[in-house]
């Protein structure tokens, strides 16, 4: 019998590599796999017009869209994006600014307000410190990805499409910007930015040694047409991508990639979280999925907290338990 043929979008991560080279196959499908970046593409293509058999998706905007009743998607528990945030929070030298609680008040730029980065920041801001959604004035640069109801008590208005957050940062026109990227202006040494908390890596850790909380961003999807045609599909391609994952991972070990200190580094995150530092899997990740969800509800992006097997294909729900 021949194999089903499948399209699969992601971004070119180096823990995909195996299943675009084929060094990793999956059982019972035949892969052609598309590496799109910016992600966001990727997530704008599948929502609107389903381009893709499976894809990266924002986790987020799975989470809304599940809340809407929209079941066109099968989530998958592979993980392909997850950062933390407290690093990504810069704000202006002269805003004022100087601790979390100080944002109350400030007016802090986002691209936009239902982005997995800033679900996870501002439950972190709320959880952890006592500053709410609706104690900030957000000013976003583009329209949200997936409609969205902003509850009344929340302030958004609009920085401009054409303006750049990073620019606005440095010349003061925002207090504070949250981000997924390093602003131009740190990078080039400028006195008028710098990070919330200046010595991130300890306080990200010590999130996550507090909380078990490591922020996924993104996670697989399938159009549920495809799921629907074979349901051991799910299962899969859930372990093909663990399989490619593992092997970029024993990359690692043989000392392959071209940083200093990554040895130091990988040890650190080893001490920190233990020694599956990227953990696929429903059970492994429960700690994450669950602020996920509860943030999400919290925030007013759906109606009501998310069950957890509602995120997930049921096949995969008990997969991979030590992630």
């Amino acid at each position: 019998m021949s194999q089903l043929k499948l399209t699969v979008a992601c971004r070119d991560y180096d823990h995909t590599r195996g299943l675009v080279d084929g060094t990793v196959t999956v059982d019972g499908a035949e892969l052609k796999v598309l590496r799109i970046t910016p992600p966001s593409q990727i997530f704008l293509r599948m929502l609107r017009g389903e381009e893709f058999d499976a894809s990266e998706m924002s986790l987020s905007n799975y989470l809304i869209a599940l809340g809407y009743g929209d079941k066109r998607f099968v989530g998958l528990p592979v993980f392909p994006s997850r950062v933390f945030r407290h690093s990504y929070i810069w704000i202006n030298s002269s805003s004022g600014i100087r601790e979390p609680r100080d944002l109350i008040g400030k007016r802090v730029g986002i691209s936009d307000y239902s982005m997995t980065a800033l679900l996870f920041a501002r439950g972190m801001l709320k959880h952890q410190y006592g500053v709410l959604p609706q104690d900030i004035h957000w000013l976003r640069t583009r329209p949200e990805h997936v409609s969205i109801e902003v509850p009344a008590d929340i302030r958004i208005d609009h920085l401009g499409k054409d303006r750049k957050l990073d620019e606005a940062l440095e010349a003061g026109h925002i207090d504070a910007m949250i981000s997924t990227y390093l602003p131009r202006g740190a990078g080039h040494g400028s006195p008028s930015i710098r990070r919330l908390f200046a010595n991130a890596r300890d306080t990200e850790a010590e999130y996550f040694r507090q909380t078990k909380i490591f922020p996924i961003m993104h996670l697989m999807v399938m159009r549920r047409t495809v799921y629907d045609r074979d349901r051991r599909l799910a299962a899969s391609l859930t372990d093909a991508f663990h399989q490619a994952k593992e092997l970029a991972f024993a990359r690692f070990d043989e000392g392959l990639y071209p940083l200093p200190w990554v040895n130091l580094d990988f040890e650190y995150a080893q001490q920190v979280m233990g020694g599956n530092v990227y953990p696929y899997g429903v059970k492994a990740n429960l700690p994450t999925l669950e602020a996920a969800t509860l943030f999400s509800y919290e925030q007013g992006l759906t109606g009501r907290k998310i069950d957890i097997s509602e995120i997930f294909a049921p096949e995969t729900l008990e997969m991979l338990k030590e992630g």
